[in-house]
């Protein structure tokens, strides 16, 4: 993938793909399926699973397949960490429960750290050698190493919005030429557009035709687009409040919303809108092996034991809606 375009022909280029919406409308119709047919493919897609079984339970499965999904949060809750250990459990062999998949890294903000990659693909290596019981699984953790997941982790540096938008226009051949990439990162779609920008209605149009360009994409390719977005402070009758960036319009661009927040010292991940999933907020937290659920409180009448990662197998009921997003 090369980068290097200018704005005119960055703008050109989503000119191109909104002029060929009619074409590709019509060639919808023609080819159209059931809504049984799209039932059976989402099912056959699946979803990539986060280490956090509380959120994987809510999402129904964990972070789905085929779909859009913005991840919004404040600085330092976890927004990375959790694209970081996407990144990683994409690639868990199928018969353990995972995609066998690649993941496209794109990072705006050079907060990708390859030693923090390095370090949460040790901690699933290790998790599935535990989990792994019958010879087909043990053979198929032989490819499961830290070498080969970083490997096949690929990372783009995008400087600006022109750069990035000269890249997600490339996905598609990118993708074409590497099917085996199931997850697309994009950390964050924020930072590029909130900088060097005066004509807020041209941020408005590039990142409206982004946001179609990615739903395509990940429909097309059948891969699991994650966007995270940061937050910002809205006034409403006197109070102040933090909300997702780049407005209320971009709120309806992916396919489902999830935001990370503080409650105290206490992280929790809320799910603000999804078409199949119910609201609901879950705690997890950060650890030296990634994205984790919450260690429950030692019982007075058990010894003290270290918590180790979670399966992300078993799946609880889903829980309930605690809390609304900051």
């Amino acid at each position: 993938m090369s980068a290097g375009i200018s704005q005119e022909e960055a703008l050109e280029v989503l000119q191109t793909l909104r002029s060929d919406e009619g074409v590709g409308g019509a060639a919808a119709v023609r080819g159209g399926v059931t809504a049984l047919q799209l039932l059976q493919k989402e099912h056959a897609l699946g979803d990539i699973i986060t280490f956090c079984s509380a959120l994987d339970s809510a999402l129904g499965g964990g972070v789905p397949v085929g779909k859009t999904t913005e991840v919004c949060g404040a600085p330092g809750v976890g927004k990375t960490q959790l694209c970081v250990q996407l990144a990683v459990d994409v690639q868990i062999p199928v018969c353990l429960g995972g995609q066998g998949g690649q993941a496209l890294y794109l990072d705006t903000e050079g907060s990708f750290l390859v030693q923090r990659a390095a370090d949460v693909a040790q901690a699933a290596v290790e998790h599935c050698t535990l989990l792994a019981h019958d010879h087909e699984q043990q053979a198929a953790l032989k490819d499961f190493t830290v070498e080969n997941i970083l490997s096949r982790l690929w990372l783009v540096r995008c400087h600006d919005y022109v750069e990035l938008l000269a890249h997600c226009y490339l996905l598609p051949d990118f993708l074409t030429k590497h099917p085996e990439v199931q997850l697309v990162v994009i950390d964050s779609i924020a930072f590029p557009f909130r900088h060097d920008f005066e004509d807020f209605s041209q941020r408005t149009r590039l990142l409206n035709g982004l946001a179609q360009q990615l739903i395509q994409l990940a429909t097309e390719h059948s891969v699991a687009v994650v966007l995270t977005n940061q937050m910002t402070t809205k006034v409403w009758n006197g109070q102040s409040k933090l909300v997702p960036a780049l407005g209320e319009s971009w709120g309806h661009a992916a396919t489902q919303r999830l935001i990370l927040h503080w409650e105290g010292t206490q992280r929790l991940a809320s799910i603000f809108k999804s078409p199949s999933q119910m609201e609901a907020t879950v705690p997890y937290c950060i650890t030296e092996g990634g994205f984790r659920d919450m260690a429950p409180p030692p019982s007075p009448t058990a010894l003290p034991s270290s918590p180790g990662p979670s399966s992300s197998v078993q799946q609880s009921k889903r829980p309930r809606v605690e809390a609304r997003p900051p």
